[in-house]
């Protein structure tokens, strides 16, 4: 344990352009995944305060939760049994299992259930700040495959691999999940024209419900394990549509990314019932009569954030018709670094 005085880290979501589902086990175990994704300014965040009264303090500010535990107290919680599991595991591996007294306060810029990949990214953050208050040796596929364990594993929480690695690495990136279970994170050196404007041609807007992964996420796995045809020729697509999407994107061609982002999105409804709802489709509706290109749900489905492709000089106006009907959109920016941690 080094000394410290104040320990932050800040991990970013991510928007998924293609190839979401495949990063699923046992769909990636069998036949090998691969997504294309980009890391956005919206942010998981992680506070570490030092304490001298033998406490350990967990807090999620943005959901108005406190809970504290005495030094030798078993850490169970049910509210924040990611910050528990996190502190648990880092303590255990890395600190021979001797706790610390501290408070671990966090802050999300989007609500659960978002579909970019929030609470991977709260993960990321947490183990990223415990890494360094406790002066662990881990590199940036070491934070994500650790968090991955954490939230899919120590916790039970159904879902991919993708946003660990989205978050622990930032910027443009085309993954790949082999069948021997290795992960390959390739950082995608696109044309700084081409990213402002492809930047400029995001809409995110929230539909104004958030969703639980889970139960798609379930019905996804128990096609691919049953081998529905419906599920894995869903899945194949979304796959192929990943190297179609990072050809597209790397030659500039906005439209055809585009139209990539809707296959996809027709894909993806096939794989799982459940994924789109009366409340997405009008709001696909609403954004396609507004000039939208092309647009597809973030994450698993069923709710959370959308996403749209539009031409720059229609952004405006599409931002404004989707606000109008409720679902707060915006533009987003690109970020291109990963988790970062500091001390102050």
């Amino acid at each position: 344990m080094t000394n410290f005085t104040k320990i932050r880290a800040r991990a970013p979501l991510r928007l998924g352009l293609a190839g979401g589902g495949t990063d699923l086990s046992p769909y990636c175990d069998e036949f090998g995944g691969a997504v294309l994704n980009v890391t956005i300014d919206r942010f998981a965040f992680a506070s570490i305060l030092p304490r001298d009264d033998g406490k350990i303090i967990l807090r999620a500010d943005d959901l108005n939760i406190t809970e504290a535990f005495d030094l030798d107290a078993p850490l169970v919680s049910e509210k924040l049994k990611l910050h528990a599991l996190a502190y648990d595991r880092m303590v255990r591996d890395f600190n021979g299992g001797q706790r610390i007294a501290m408070t671990i306060a966090t802050t999300v810029d989007a609500p659960p259930g978002s579909g970019l990949g929030s609470s991977s990214a709260l993960v990321v953050a947490l183990v990223d700040a415990l890494r360094l208050a406790i002066n662990a040796p881990l590199g940036p596929y070491d934070v994500a495959q650790l968090a991955f364990e954490i939230e899919r594993i120590d916790a039970g929480l159904a879902g991919g691999r993708q946003d660990q690695y989205a978050a622990a690495f930032g910027g443009v990136n085309f993954i790949e999940f082999t069948t021997d279970a290795r992960v390959i994170v390739n950082p995608l050196r696109v044309s700084d024209a081409i990213l402002k404007e492809l930047e400029s041609s995001i809409v995110i807007c929230f539909s104004g419900r958030s969703r639980k992964s889970a139960d798609i996420i379930e019905r996804q796995t128990s096609g691919i394990s049953s081998s529905s045809s419906a599920t894995l020729d869903g899945l194949h697509q979304l796959k192929n549509d990943a190297q179609s999407m990072k050809a597209a994107l790397l030659s500039g061609k906005i439209d055809d990314m585009a139209e990539i982002l809707t296959r996809s999105w027709n894909a993806k409804r096939s794989t799982a019932q459940g994924i789109s709802n009366s409340r997405i489709d009008e709001l696909m509706q609403i954004a396609i009569e507004c000039g939208a290109l092309g647009g597809k749900v973030s994450g698993a489905g069923g709710g959370g954030f959308i996403f749209f492709l539009v031409h720059p000089e229609q952004r405006f106006g599409l931002i404004e018709k989707l606000s109008a009907a409720g679902a707060s959109a915006t533009p987003v920016m690109f970020t291109h670094d990963g988790s970062h941690t500091w001390q102050f």
